[in-house]
């Protein structure tokens, strides 16, 4: 499907869409992940693993999965539990309302197909945009964990209730 440029259209990634999505990670993102991880999370949880295309171009993607587990608002009655794993939109695209759209599309996809009460993420605490958006969306820091990244960098792992 075409857009307009300007006009991000939003649909469930597909697998031919793949190697554009691995593409905007290796560009966008310090972290990468096999193949392998990409296809099984497509397989697994394909209805919240997201594209967003503006004139027919893949400029931005989130990963998710659901998990079960006691969460991180102090239930201790495990429950389903949505993991943004992975977000990015290319440089070039950014500050333009696609990863809130994403985020938002992902976040009720999760809730009425999945049926997820609570969905969490981890974010570099250097990532200031991306920590400014998970916070207007209502996300908020349940804790840091340190030296989380590879490079030895901390995260802030956030979550809300859905």
């Amino acid at each position: 499907m075409r857009c307009m440029i300007g006009e991000p259209v939003i649909r469930e990634a597909r697998p031919e869409d793949l190697a554009e999505i691995i593409g905007i990670n290796m560009i966008s993102l310090r972290e990468h992940y096999p193949e392998y991880f990409w296809r099984d999370h497509l397989r697994l949880w394909g209805k919240a693993f997201l594209v967003a295309e503006l004139g027919g171009r893949i400029v931005g993607y989130i990963m998710t999965r659901v998990e079960r587990s006691i969460g991180h608002f102090g239930s201790l009655i495990p429950r389903k539990l949505g993991h943004i794993v992975s977000i990015a939109v290319l440089p070039q695209f950014r500050r333009r309302g696609i990863a809130t759209k994403l985020m938002e599309e992902a976040l009720k996809r999760l809730k009425e197909i999945y049926g997820v009460k609570e969905v969490y993420l981890e974010v570099r605490v250097s990532n200031l945009p991306a920590i400014k958006l998970y916070e207007k969306l209502g996300f908020v820091k349940v804790r840091r964990i340190k030296y989380y990244y590879l490079d030895g960098e901390d995260a802030w792992l956030m979550a809300k209730e859905v």
